[in-house]
């Protein structure tokens, strides 16, 4: 996981809603393009994002692609971030 990538990821809007989709269980692109107002192409490129950072995993069943979150590259970025808080005592 490149912290950078992940980071850039997240920053977009349209990608954080997606994310949040997903919190729910695994989705098919299909579904998730049916959920916003983005076309395939874009939703297509929001998901080549978020795959490149590690951020949701892929699953092939059939003819259809299920996307999923990969929680432990959530969990190695707020590590990080606490880290950053430092000794409080």
């Amino acid at each position: 996981m490149g912290l950078n990538e992940t980071l850039k990821a997240i920053s977009d809007p349209a990608r954080r809603n997606i994310l949040q989709l997903l919190k729910g269980g695994k989705r098919s692109a299909g579904e998730i393009a049916r959920q916003f107002d983005l076309t395939g192409a874009t939703v297509s490129y929001h998901l080549a994002k978020l795959k490149s950072a590690d951020l949701i995993t892929e699953e092939k069943s059939k003819n259809f692609i299920y996307y999923a979150l990969n929680t432990s590259v959530f969990e190695e970025v707020l590590t990080w971030i606490y880290g950053l808080g430092g000794d409080r005592s």
